[in-house]
């Protein structure tokens, strides 16, 4: 499985600036093969990983789940 590191703060001033979404990105990504992105801090510390799946339906099912629970999350601070 390929590895693809990425500083995350500059990639999400990256999507900022150019008014896109992560889930865009990743699904350009896709080509058949799983890869895991391993998002980085300043430091190079691992702040998080996703498996990019092979097939864009998963990467639909991903995006659905990950906005259900990152709602959830937002609920409960409230």
């Amino acid at each position: 499985m390929q590895k693809i590191e990425i500083q995350a703060e500059q990639f999400f001033e990256l999507l900022k600036l150019k008014d896109t979404s992560m889930w865009e990105i990743f699904a350009q990504m896709i080509d058949g093969n799983e890869k895991e992105i391993i998002f980085l801090d300043h430091e190079n510390k691992i702040l998080f990983n996703y498996i990019l799946p092979s097939h864009p339906e998963k990467l639909e099912e991903d995006r659905a789940e990950f906005s259900k629970q990152f709602a959830d999350k937002l609920a409960n601070l409230n």
